[in-house]
């Protein structure tokens, strides 16, 4: 290894990742792989003699690693390079930057605070047919460019961090943003999900931008044959890019519209193919990020070029979701986080800063606070109330008639029902009962509550516990049916059994006041803060 060239780490070798391990490692510079799999460890060494990792930190504690190129799943880019950059780190991510416009300004805005590199792997801008073809736009030779047209189509690979959209079209915008040198004024997206109902396979987008030129996009993982073609219609000549041939890669066509007796007849000339260099346009990328790291200049791709993408991505993200509707790229995002498999039906409200995960469903209705987190797999019935800092687990639905106040944590799988004697062949929607869950209440996995009891505040529900009737404030609730043990302090662990009324809470120091079966919070001052008291259940302490 040249010890005058930085020395790269390479973060996942699998399906794109081993070509940068191989290129990286044939301009001398790769001195680590790392990736979880043991398997694929063993490759690299034996292949390339190389260190290999199962963990970042080896990594990032390395001082002679200046460079961290990152090929990990997309949905973990914007964690990896957040840790590259805190540790002082030129960092090379996969395309997309992240998974948010949010995410993908904020590592701009800490790289360029830090002073560290940001290239992002765009790589049709480093091809030699795209440099060709914005050379060709730049001298007018194509004419002025009136509508573009970009297939990527394949059988496989499928996905499921992420949907086709974000797969297979960061490749096409990029290109098309990078030829025209502007980003579309509005984007209008239809697809189709045929594999998965979440996660679309196929997509059609139209891009409209203000110079007017056209632009439609079609990636697709469900097609019989691999397609990578990008057409260019100008006003002098046509051009086509097709990456699948070898010796054909750009051509153009100088064909020509008449107007003859005021009708348009078409004529054809014979195709020119350019001559292209015979170079991988991964190795000029490669090469490009480490030429970055000693120069110190910004990278032709960097995250600011790739933020552009983001942008548009997101607004054909929010174009499918809104059944193909044009959307202006740019327009205030929501203020929520919404993972692309989630389904969020229109007249939900979703507080600032709440995230929801993989494959949750928000039906009509509902209404979420300020910083909840959903997991994956979970279901918000129609009408149904959060409050704010609500943390539901996976696998969860929180049926109609059901309230959460806030701060509640539901555990995985906990189960909530809304009818207490349903039958497959009766409608009993009209006999939903209410369930409330107090403020700072927990839930515990696999527990269920029948519907028609209220949760008092701060209680805590022990995992597999059955609960049939309402709970006290702070009340320790286990078994099946669920009995009350004892007390919990709103720090979520057991308050000591004692036969006084006064006790203090041996992990956090609360103190609370016991009487007459009713547990209160005592303030500093000696006062009792008293909440409702719940109709009582006859489950003593």
């Amino acid at each position: 290894m040249d010890d005058s060239r930085p020395k790269i780490a390479v973060l996942g070798s699998g399906y794109w990742g081993k070509n940068l391990v191989r290129n990286f490692h044939e301009l001398g510079v790769l001195h680590y792989v790392c990736d979880p799999r043991e398997e694929v460890l063993k490759e690299a060494h034996e292949r390339y003699g190389v260190r290999t990792t199962s963990t970042l930190e080896s990594v990032l504690r390395d001082p002679e690693i200046r460079g961290v190129v990152i090929a990990a799943p997309a949905a973990q880019h914007y964690e990896l390079a957040k840790k590259c950059f805190a540790r002082g780190k030129d960092v090379y991510v996969e395309k997309p930057l992240a998974l948010r416009a949010e995410e993908g300004q904020e590592l701009v805005e800490l790289a360029r605070a830090q002073q560290r590199i940001l290239m992002v792997g765009h790589i049709l801008e480093y091809h030699p047919a795209i440099l060709e073809l914005k050379r060709l736009i730049r001298q007018g030779e194509l004419g002025r460019v009136q509508y573009i047209y970009s297939s990527r189509l394949n059988l496989g690979r499928l996905r499921t961090e992420e949907n086709i959209l974000w797969s297979f079209a960061p490749h096409d915008i990029s290109a098309i943003l990078f030829l025209l040198d502007e980003i579309p004024n509005r984007v209008s997206t239809h697809g189709g999900s045929y594999l998965n109902t979440h996660i679309p396979d196929t997509t059609l987008t139209t891009c409209d931008f203000k110079s007017g030129v056209k632009a439609h996009i079609f990636v697709s993982w469900l097609h019989p044959f691999k397609e990578q073609k990008l057409t260019i219609v100008g006003g002098r000549k046509m051009a086509v890019f097709d990456d699948m041939e070898s010796d054909r890669k750009l051509v153009l066509y100088s064909h020509r519209i008449d107007w003859v007796d005021r009708m348009p007849v078409v004529f054809k000339d014979e195709a020119q193919v350019v001559p292209l260099p015979r170079e991988e346009p991964l190795r000029r990328e490669c090469e490009h990020f480490l030429s970055c790291i000693q120069t110190r200049e910004r990278p032709r791709t960097c995250g600011q070029s790739a933020l552009r993408v983001l942008q548009v991505l997101e607004a054909c993200e929010h174009s499918l979701a809104e059944k193909g509707s044009a959307v202006q790229v740019g327009r205030s995002a929501p203020k929520y986080f919404a993972h692309p498999t989630a389904v969020i039906d229109a007249g939900c409200e979703i507080g600032q800063g709440s995230k929801i995960w993989h494959f949750s469903h928000i039906m009509p209705g509902a209404k979420l606070g300020t910083g909840c987190n959903l997991g994956q797999n979970v279901v918000v019935g129609p009408g149904v109330a959060i409050g704010n800092n609500v943390k539901i687990q996976n696998n969860v639905s929180v049926y109609t008639g059901v309230e959460l106040e806030d701060d509640v944590f539901c555990g995985p799988s906990m189960v909530f029902t809304n009818v207490i004697n349903p039958r497959s062949h009766v409608n009993r929607k009209n006999e939903y009962k209410r369930t409330l869950v107090g403020k700072g209440a927990s839930i515990g996995a696999n527990a269920t509550v029948v519907c028609g009891v209220t949760l008092g505040k701060y209680c805590f529900i022990g995992a597999g516990a059955v609960v049939t009737h309402d709970v006290l404030d702070y009340a320790l609730m286990v078994g099946v049916p669920a009995i009350q043990i004892g007390w919990a302090c709103r720090c979520g662990m057991r308050l000591p059994d004692c036969s006084d009324s006064r006790i203090t809470c041996k992990t956090c120091g609360s103190n609370y006041s016991i009487m007459a079966d009713i547990c209160s919070e005592v303030g500093d001052d000696g006062s009792v803060r008293h909440f409702e008291v719940l109709p009582s259940t006859g489950l003593a302490a």
